[in-house]
């Protein structure tokens, strides 16, 4: 059988599994709206998207994910609590590394229930790892929750902490922003012989580009407080830099995480939920214990992520991408719901690794 229908068969069972677990089938298009992927990322998904353009329809993007297209169907006409299951193609640039496939198949389970956040956490965990259960996996877990709570509560300027926010996902970005902001690195040289000049927009010179001068006027200004704003405190980076640096079981991390909070209070909501998703784990009879936790784990992922982040990756495999990921991305929901919104959290498998590792056992 040829390697394709190998992995769209792989796909069905996969799905028909989710079904059985109270999921209903979910169809998106192939060709997805670019206007709601810019809103949502910024024009950064464009190196990483597929973009093409219609005379009708405007830019158009080849599905990069199932998620997005998932929330917009179910918060325009689903019902609650709801179960979703899906499997096909989705398309990604690869600027980096040519071996990665730039097409490839995904199955997922999407869960969107407020009644008990840490209870879906643990289901929609619980289910991938029942059904990858017969491969040699390590499941790692992480809270970009944590982060964002860690964020928000510096000592600096709005602007400054909306900045680390949007970079959260672009861990050199973010950390090239976070050295400029505490005064590790200086401002480079071509920003302060800008903010130097007392005219930067001359008058009676043509004006060429995108922005107004309004809006040119305003970014200067913005670099102007930035640059007279107190730099971050050594001691809040090292605060940071201990969390992203935990790497511990799911028990010893929450224990690490708690001696920073004493001095990061604006972190302890976040460890709440941490812990209650720890024991609706250890209440599905997860062994927790075994179970890693990274402060920066799942940063690398897309950016709709805003809570538990999880992935299942083959031991002794460095060449494979994870078999599964998945993580909560409430605020998506909020994003897209046009005023209403639901918590959400899901996952998917790459059938195409599945069977590799099959195949290898």
């Amino acid at each position: 059988m040829p390697q394709n229908a190998l992995i769209r068969a792989r796909a069905a069972e996969l799905r028909a599994r989710f079904e059985e677990a109270g999921a209903t089938v979910a169809e998106t298009s192939v060709l997805q709206p670019a206007e709601v992927l810019l809103d949502l990322y910024g024009e950064e998904i464009r190196a990483r998207a597929y973009v093409t353009s219609d005379s009708l329809l405007g830019e158009q993007m080849l599905r990069p994910d199932f998620t997005v297209p998932v929330v917009q169907m179910h918060m325009e006409h689903g019902a609650e609590p709801a179960r979703y299951t899906y499997s096909g193609e989705v398309f990604r640039r690869q600027e980096e590394d040519s071996r990665r496939s730039n097409e490839f198949t995904q199955v997922g389970y999407e869960v969107f229930d407020r009644e008990d956040p840490a209870a879906a956490d643990a289901e929609v965990f619980c289910l991938i790892k029942e059904t990858l259960g017969h491969l040699d996996l390590r499941a790692s877990t992480g809270d970009i929750g944590l982060l964002m709570a860690a964020v928000q509560g510096l000592e600096t300027t709005e602007r400054r902490k909306a900045a680390l926010m949007r970079h959260i996902w672009r861990p050199r970005r973010f950390r090239a922003l976070l050295d400029r902001y505490s005064g590790r690195v200086p401002v480079p040289a071509s920003r302060e012989a800008l903010l130097a000049q007392d005219e930067p927009l001359q008058s009676g010179v043509p004006f060429i580009g995108l922005r107004s001068p309004v809006e040119v006027s305003d970014r200067i200004e913005a670099l102007r407080e930035d640059v007279g704003a107190m730099p971050i405190s050594s001691g809040q980076v090292e605060l940071l830099d201990a969390l992203l640096d935990v790497r511990e079981t799911l028990p010893f991390a929450l224990e690490q995480l708690r001696d920073i909070a004493v001095d990061m209070p604006a972190i302890t909501d976040a460890l709440f939920s941490l812990r209650e998703r720890i024991d609706a784990l250890d209440a599905k009879g997860v062994d927790v214990a075994s179970i890693d936790f990274e402060g920066s784990y799942g940063r690398t992922n897309m950016e709709y992520y805003d809570g538990f982040v999880f992935g299942f990756l083959a031991e002794g495999r460095h060449d494979l991408p994870a078999v599964a990921t998945g993580g909560r991305y409430d605020a998506l929901t909020r994003v897209l719901g046009k005023g209403k919104e639901i918590p959400a959290v899901g996952a998917v498998i790459r059938p195409e690794v599945v069977l590799e590792l099959e195949a290898g056992q």
